[in-house]
Parts: structure tokens; C-alpha cells; sequence
């Protein structure tokens, strides 16, 4: 955007011995801003997966006796609760198993 800004005013508001330098100047603070932001959005990793669940709460959708399904933040997980839990309930995610969660009731 800033070149497109430097190459308008080249054009329209500059005096013509100014155009190249403005035009320069906006395509060097283009490369600029464009450096700065890919390295600061790779500034640290995406968390993402069932590994990232490990700790937090959810509650119980479907009975886990022991079998059954929890909801985190809006998704549904297939989980295991040995200790079994009810509709309604809060867990804590303990580990995985490929893709079910192993839960155990909040204290």
C-alpha cells in the first residue's frame, strides 16, 4: 500500500525530479514493512492438535461410562473416563490415545 501511495504522489503531487526518489523511498519501506511482519507473525509456533488439551477442563456431552464425548471450547472430543463421569460434568484432560481423550472428573 505505501508504494501505491509513493507512485500516486510521483505522478500527481511531486515536482518531476522528485518522482524517482518518492517512488524509491515508498518500494524500500514497502520491502521494510513487508520484512518486519513475516518475522514477527513466525515469532513463535501455532499450538494446535490433542496435545494442546492436555490440562484443560471440559464438560461431559455424552456419559462417560467409560466412553463417551467431552466438549472444549465449542468442539467435541471422543473421551475415555475410567473413573466415569456424567452428563454435565467437568473434567480435566490427563493424557490421549490417539484421538480420545483420556479425562478424569475436576476436583
Amino acid at each position: 500500500m505505501i508504494f501505491v501511495i509513493s507512485v500516486f504522489l510521483a505522478v500527481f503531487v511531486v515536482p518531476t525530479a522528485w518522482a524517482i526518489p518518492v517512488v524509491l523511498l515508498g518500494g524500500l519501506c514497502e520491502v521494510v514493512e513487508a520484512l518486519f511482519l513475516m518475522r514477527y507473525s513466525r515469532r513463535r509456533k501455532a499450538s494446535v492438535g490433542a496435545e494442546t488439551m492436555i490440562g484443560r477442563t471440559a464438560r461431559v456431552d455424552t456419559a462417560c461410562l467409560p466412553e463417551g464425548q467431552v466438549r472444549i471450547e465449542g468442539e467435541r472430543w471422543a473421551a475415555r473416563c475410567d473413573g466415569g463421569a456424567v452428563e454435565g460434568d467437568t473434567v480435566v484432560v490427563r493424557s490421549r490415545d490417539g484421538l480420545t481423550l483420556i479425562v478424569e472428573r475436576a476436583a
